[in-house]
């Protein structure tokens, strides 16, 4: 890969790494930390990458960093969500952006990511299964697991109103 298309690949692909990272983080600075680190890794073997297979490698590169980064941080906070009524608060009517969030921040972050990278960035499941170091297979049933597990979350009149 020349420099040239390391930054025509910079320029491409930053903001859909920077998303799928945000995504899966929930933590702007730390995202861009892990980002940041993937793409300086990419420069890093820009001699042994074609430019043809340089967006694959970088999700794979970032989702290994940020899997990096968690395991370092342990930065797992988990909240439980209490509907408007145990609160006693007034009910508001969320918006379905609210409602997907809450729904992926529900999953583990394997599915999670599993789920981003199927669903939000449109990769195939050999190209998830080689970002994410699991077989085809794997990808297909956890990705089912986790549409089930969203679909259990979403299909709940409490969490809709």
């Amino acid at each position: 890969m020349t420099e040239k298309e390391y930054n025509e690949c910079v320029n491409q692909y930053a903001d859909n790494v920077y998303r799928f990272i945000l995504k899966n983080l929930k933590h702007a600075a730390n995202a861009e930390d892990v980002v940041q680190s993937a793409f300086q890794a990419l420069w890093e073997q820009r001699a042994e990458v074609q430019a043809a297979t340089a967006k694959s490698l970088l999700f794979t590169i970032a989702y290994r960093k940020m899997i990096d980064h968690i395991r370092r941080h342990k930065r797992v906070v988990y909240e439980e969500s209490m509907t408007s009524y145990e609160k006693g608060a007034e009910q508001r009517v969320p918006h379905l952006k609210e409602v997907l969030n809450q729904a992926l921040e529900r999953l583990d972050e394997t599915k999670r990511s599993l789920v981003l990278l199927k669903d939000y960035e449109g990769y195939s499941y050999g190209e998830i299964g080689t970002i994410t170091g699991l077989s085809a297979s794997q990808v297909k049933v956890y990705l089912h697991r986790a549409r089930l597990q969203l679909k259990e979350y979403l299909v709940k009149i409490e969490n809709i109103i």
